[in-house]
């Protein structure tokens, strides 16, 4: 980029008045140096460290407040009358799926079980009467030694004692049922809430709630995005400067309020379609392995969702962009009409945060929307020695630079 380029894109802005003061600064300062110690400008060079503008693919990333829910909130209840005899666990300690929670005084059902093997033993002996009568009259009405008639209704005596048998089956199968019922199991892995009914009452069957039981593993994470974000994301999408993932399965990441990072990852499985008029915002939800238990429901965190692709993205270190008050901008190192290394200022618009690691050490970044092109020269150490724009400038490493 050319001087008279760069200088005409700053002259076009606002950073021409702020420009104007320093350059007389600068002025009244140079007039106090001698001639033969300092460029035309009346000032030493001042040493800085470059980068080269080039388009890359670079990982995109939304971090939101979010709270935490269980997966399942579980209703406890019996399915059937009786004494409550016994609790089976401690409230708040872990359960699993299938553990016993309660008991029911079960007599009276196994009672009722007894009665029903022993209706289904005389339904089969009745069956195998039938069964041999059948048999026995087949042949002699083969020799017409009996009538038809008899024949006939030994059949169906016989059909009548296989209904029978199948209905004293399925009344053995409701008694054994009930007698089963008499205990209350978890039907999910969670945390057990207080007990709501005690020892001894009477329990009059599913209207009366024993107690809840919360699934945190997996989590259920909730939280907002604004209309304009989505706006933004799906411009950039159409645009192919962003590459969302497929089906809008965000990777998330649980931020907890210190910092540090959930262990476990999870993914974005819903998506409503509404926008909430109150907050403009739509609600998302992600399901996070919880095996710890760790995390709890109500808790508020920060949720982190990776997946998507900022493509042909320009990437300065975040100290490199610069904030005078009425905007941000960069220093490009280009040539005077003399042909001497200078700073002039490149408003930009700037977007999202990027961290990138390189070795042991993490960068921050921003990704520049606009203001900059493939090739610009970004100065990236140095800039609190250039003290007014289009200052001599020279290059060196980046060590020097930032001493």
């Amino acid at each position: 980029m050319t001087t008279n380029r760069l200088f005409s894109r700053f002259k076009s802005t606002s950073f021409a008045k702020g420009a104007l003061v320093m350059s007389v600064i600068a002025a009244m300062a140079g007039c106090e140096q001698k001639n033969d110690q300092a460029p035309a400008g009346g000032m030493p060079p001042a040493a800085v460290a470059i980068m080269e503008m080039q388009t890359r693919s670079v990982p995109f990333s939304i971090e939101l407040p979010a709270t935490l829910s269980g997966a399942k909130e579980v209703e406890v209840r019996a399915q059937v009358s009786g004494i409550l005899q016994t609790r089976n666990f401690s409230e708040g300690d872990k359960v699993t799926a299938g553990q016993s929670l309660f008991s029911l005084d079960a007599k009276t059902y196994a009672v009722e079980v007894d009665q029903s093997k022993a209706a289904l033993n005389a339904a089969n002996t009745r069956l195998e009467q039938a069964q041999r009568e059948v048999k026995r009259l087949k042949p002699l009405r083969a020799k017409n030694s009996v009538s038809q008639r008899e024949l006939d209704n030994a059949i169906s005596t016989l059909d009548i004692s296989i209904a029978d048998v199948k209905s004293a089956e399925a009344r053995l199968d409701q008694a054994q049922l009930r007698l089963d019922y008499s205990k209350v199991t978890s039907p999910v892995n969670g945390i057990a809430g207080r007990e709501l009914v005690s020892e001894g009452t009477y329990v009059s069957g599913p209207e009366v709630l024993l107690t809840q039981l919360t699934q945190i593993d997996p989590i259920r994470v909730r939280f907002g995005l604004s209309e304009r974000e989505q706006l933004e994301m799906r411009n950039d999408a159409a645009s192919g400067a962003l590459t969302l993932p497929e089906g809008g399965h965000w990777k998330t990441k649980i931020k907890l309020f210190d910092g540090s990072f959930h262990p476990q990852e999870g993914e974005v499985n819903f998506s409503d379609i509404r926008i909430n008029s109150l907050t403009g915002t739509s609600e998302l939800q992600a399901i996070v392995p919880n095996s710890d238990f760790s995390l709890r429901p109500g808790q508020f965190v920060r949720v982190v969702l990776e997946g998507a692709i900022r493509e042909n993205a320009y990437v300065v270190p975040q100290r490199a962009v610069l904030d005078n008050g009425l905007g941000k901008f960069v220093y490009v190192m280009a040539k005077n009409e003399q042909g001497m290394d200078v700073a002039l200022p490149a408003p930009v618009v700037v977007g999202e945060w990027v961290q990138e690691q390189q070795g042991d050490t993490i960068t921050n970044g921003w990704i520049i929307r606009s203001g900059l092109k493939t090739g610009d020269k970004v100065i990236v150490d140095g800039m609190a020695r250039i003290f007014f724009p289009g200052m001599p400038v020279r290059l060196v490493d980046a060590a020097q630079a930032a001493q």
